[in-house]
């Protein structure tokens, strides 16, 4: 005789574990919209409050958010069918640029040394992707998160 199995546990994730969350990785899924198109592609990021800094190469992705600015980002850690958890994102991208006002100057500046935590010579001699010579802010206006567990576990 076999005892009944628990069903799944799901909660939503607290605001800190969502910011914990974030912080341990640097890949995601950026989803973007043009008229009747949803495009999803994979970006590394470094996560600073309130914000995603990332960067990609020029390209029709750059001039979609030039014209749709909002997007959503989505992380997740999946061990199984009811062992998972997932953060999603939802923000205003901004073009970081090293010419402009002293602020965007400075801007850039702290985004590039952000993402040099990620690859030490991101923009420089040694940069293994050169071709990303855009840097780009995420502004988070929104973030959420959902855990599930399997057999009832709460943690």
């Amino acid at each position: 005789m076999t005892s009944p199995r628990r069903a799944p546990f799901f909660r939503d994730l607290t605001p800190k574990e969502c910011d914990t969350m974030l912080a341990r990785h640097s890949v995601g899924r950026l989803a973007y919209t043009f008229h009747d198109r949803v495009d999803v592609e994979p970006i590394a990021y470094v996560h600073t409050k309130r914000a995603l800094v990332f960067r990609t190469a020029p390209g029709s992705k750059l001039e979609t958010l030039a014209h749709h600015p909002w997007v959503a980002l989505e992380i997740d850690e999946v061990k199984g069918l009811f062992d998972w958890r997932s953060v999603v994102v939802h923000g205003t991208v901004y073009i970081l640029q090293g010419a402009g006002t002293d602020a965007e100057r400075r801007a850039y500046r702290s985004a590039v040394r952000l993402l040099r935590r990620l690859v030490p010579g991101t923009l420089g001699k040694t940069d293994p992707v050169p071709f990303r010579s855009v840097v780009v802010k995420l502004h988070v206006d929104r973030v959420s998160g959902r855990l599930a567990r399997s057999g009832g576990k709460r943690s």
